[in-house]
C-alpha cells in the first residue's frame, strides 16, 4: 500500500514538473476577491498564456484589468522554483509594496501545497521566499541597481508602464538575463512614449526579442458587452479604454485628447513634398505663394546634446503648416537659415523665442538686417496700444518672450486650436511630440527623454497669430480710422488750414514730443 502511494506521488510529481497548467489546476489555491480560497481553475486564455510563459524567454503582456495575469505569473514563479534548482525570481514594481503583493500570492500558493509537494523553506518573510533547492523569489521596487548585483533567472515586472525608471533597471538586468534568463513585463497601458509602450511597439514590429501578448477584456469568458458598458459608466470612457481595451491612445494623462490626435493623423498627416538640407531636416509641404502672408516661428535649442532647434512656417490666413525644421545648428547658422526661409516666404513675420541662447540667433538676424522681425511689448498686459509703439523702441524687445506667465497661455492656446480643429498640422514629427506631451504635477511637459521643440514652436505660432497679430490688426484699423478722421477734418476745414512759411499742409505730421514725425507709415 505504501509503495503504491509512493508510486502515485512520484507520478503526480512528474506530471506537475512537466505541465505547469496541471500543477496549478490541481494543487494551487488562490484567494479570490469574492469566492475566497479556491483552486486556480485556469480559463482557456490563461492556459494559453501560461504555455507562452514557459516556452519564451522575453514576453511583454498588454492586458486588461482583472484578468488574473499577475496571479498566473505568481503561480508560474512557484512552479519554476519548485521543479528547478537555483532559480532566482525577481519581482519588480513601481513600489516595494506592489512588488510584495505579487510575492504574497506566491507564498499563499506555497502554503496551501500538500506536504509531499512543498519543499522546505529556508527563508520566508514578507519580501522573499527561499527553498532548500536554492530557488527563491524576492520583491523589490524598481531602480537601476535592483537587478545589477545578482544573476536573475526570471525578471518579473508588474505594471511596467507605470515605472518611470524601468528602462534603467532592464538595461542593468540584461547582462544576467543574457545567460538564459527570462523577462516578463506585464501592464495595462499608461500613455505612449514610455519604456513599456516603446518595447511593445518594437515587439509588434519584430524589432526586439519580446513576444507580444495582447489580452483585451473580450478574452474573459465571463464578460460581455453589458459588463463593458458598465465600465464606461464606472470609470469613464477614457479610463475604460485604458483599463479594458488596452488602448495606448486612451491611456495616460496626455495634454491633447486621443480622439483629436487620431483625427489629425488620419486627416492631415502626410509626407512632405520636399526634404531640404544635407540631413533632410527641412520638410516642405507647400511652396511659397506670393499672394499670401506667412509667419516663421522658431524655438532655439538650449545648447545641450538632447535639445533641437526647430521652426514652423504657417500660412497666417488659413493657419496651415506649410514647412518645418528640426535639427541641430549653431545659433548663428540657425539665424542665417531663418533669414533665408523667411525671405523666401514673402518676407514672412519672423518670431524667435528670445530666452537664453535665443538671443544669439536674434543678434544674427539683426545683423542681417531682416526687416520683418517680431518684437514683444515689455508691457505686462497685451493691449492694442502695446502693439502700436513702432516708434517707441524702448517699449519693445526683439523676439517672443517665453516666461512663467506666457508659457501656460501658449500651451492653452494650442490645446484650444487642436480641440476646435482650427489648425492644419501635416507633420508626423510634430504629432509624435504631441503624443508624448503629458501633465506632470499639473504642468504640461514632454515625457522623460522626449523633446517638445516642434510643439513649443507650433504653440507659440498659434499664440502669436491669435493675440499679437490680432491686436496689431486692431491697432492698424484704429490708426486708419484716426487718420481717416484727420482727412475728413481736413476736408471740412480747408479754408482754415493754411501753409505757414515753408511748412507743407500735411495732416499726418505730428509732434511726438521729440520733434515732428510723419505717421503716414501707419497706412
Amino acid at each position: 500500500m505504501a509503495q503504491n502511494i509512493k508510486k502515485i506521488i512520484a507520478q503526480e510529481y512528474i506530471k506537475c514538473a512537466k505541465d505547469p497548467a496541471y500543477f496549478m489546476k490541481k494543487y494551487c489555491y488562490i484567494q479570490h476577491p469574492t469566492r475566497g480560497r479556491i483552486l486556480f481553475s485556469l480559463y482557456p486564455f490563461q492556459e494559453k498564456v501560461l504555455h507562452l510563459f514557459r516556452d519564451n524567454d522575453y514576453i511583454i503582456t498588454l492586458k486588461s484589468r482583472q484578468l488574473g495575469i499577475s496571479t498566473l505569473a505568481a503561480a508560474y514563479s512557484l512552479w519554476l522554483m519548485l521543479f528547478h534548482k537555483d532559480k532566482n525570481v525577481l519581482a519588480l514594481a513601481t513600489t516595494q509594496a506592489t512588488a510584495r503583493n505579487l510575492v504574497s500570492k506566491t507564498m499563499f500558493m506555497y502554503d496551501q501545497l500538500p506536504k509531499w509537494l512543498r519543499l522546505t523553506a529556508v527563508e520566508k518573510n514578507k519580501l522573499s521566499l527561499r527553498l532548500k533547492n536554492g530557488s527563491k523569489i524576492t520583491a523589490k521596487s524598481s531602480n537601476a541597481d535592483a537587478a545589477r548585483s545578482e544573476a536573475v533567472s526570471l525578471l518579473l515586472i508588474d505594471e511596467a508602464a507605470f515605472i518611470d525608471n524601468i528602462d534603467e533597471t532592464f538595461t542593468a538586468a540584461q547582462q544576467t538575463l543574457a545567460t538564459g534568463g527570462q523577462c516578463m513585463a506585464l501592464s495595462t497601458p499608461n500613455g505612449i512614449g514610455n519604456w513599456f509602450h516603446l518595447t511593445w511597439d518594437k515587439a509588434e514590429s519584430g524589432e526586439n526579442s519580446f513576444l507580444p501578448i495582447k489580452l483585451p477584456w473580450t478574452v474573459h469568458p465571463e464578460r460581455d458587452q453589458s459588463w463593458r458598458e458598465q465600465q464606461d459608466s464606472d470609470l469613464g470612457p477614457r479610463m475604460a479604454g485604458q483599463e479594458c481595451d488596452c488602448d495606448f491612445l486612451a491611456s495616460g494623462d496626455t495634454v491633447f485628447e486621443p480622439d483629436d490626435m487620431l483625427f489629425y493623423e488620419e486627416t492631415y498627416q502626410k509626407e512632405p513634398l520636399e526634404r531640404r538640407g544635407v540631413d533632410g531636416n527641412l520638410w516642405i509641404w507647400e511652396g511659397v505663394d506670393y499672394t499670401k502672408s506667412y509667419m516663421v516661428v522658431a524655438d532655439v535649442a538650449r545648447g545641450d546634446s538632447t535639445d533641437y532647434s526647430a521652426f514652423h512656417i504657417f500660412d497666417i490666413e488659413t493657419c496651415t503648416q506649410v514647412a518645418e525644421y528640426k535639427g541641430k545648428l549653431s545659433p548663428k547658422d540657425f539665424g542665417n537659415v531663418l533669414v533665408g526661409v523667411s525671405s523666401e516666404y514673402n518676407e514672412a513675420l519672423l518670431v524667435v523665442e528670445n530666452a537664453n541662447i535665443g538671443w544669439a540667433t536674434i543678434e544674427q538676424i539683426l545683423e542681417r538686417q531682416y526687416s520683418n522681425l517680431y518684437y514683444s511689448s515689455t508691457s505686462q498686459m497685451e493691449t492694442v496700444e502695446s502693439y502700436m509703439t513702432k516708434y517707441e523702441r524702448d517699449k519693445l524687445v526683439p523676439g517672443f518672450t517665453m516666461s512663467v506667465r506666457t508659457r501656460p497661455l501658449v500651451i492653452a492656446k494650442m490645446i484650444e486650436y487642436i480641440r476646435e480643429k482650427g489648425v492644419t498640422i501635416q507633420s508626423k514629427r510634430l504629432l509624435g511630440e504631441m503624443r508624448v506631451f503629458v501633465w506632470k504635477n499639473g504642468k504640461p511637459q514632454a515625457q522623460t527623454k522626449y523633446n517638445d521643440d516642434l510643439l513649443i514652436a507650433c504653440a507659440t505660432a498659434l499664440y502669436v497669430r491669435d493675440t499679437a497679430l490680432r491686436l496689431r490688426q486692431q491697432g492698424m484699423d484704429l490708426a486708419r480710422a484716426q487718420l481717416s478722421s484727420f482727412q475728413n477734418l481736413n476736408a471740412k476745414n480747408k479754408a482754415v488750414i493754411k501753409t505757414v512759411g515753408n511748412q507743407q499742409n500735411n495732416p499726418y505730421l505730428i509732434d511726438n514730443g521729440f520733434g515732428k514725425e510723419d505717421i503716414s507709415w501707419l497706412l
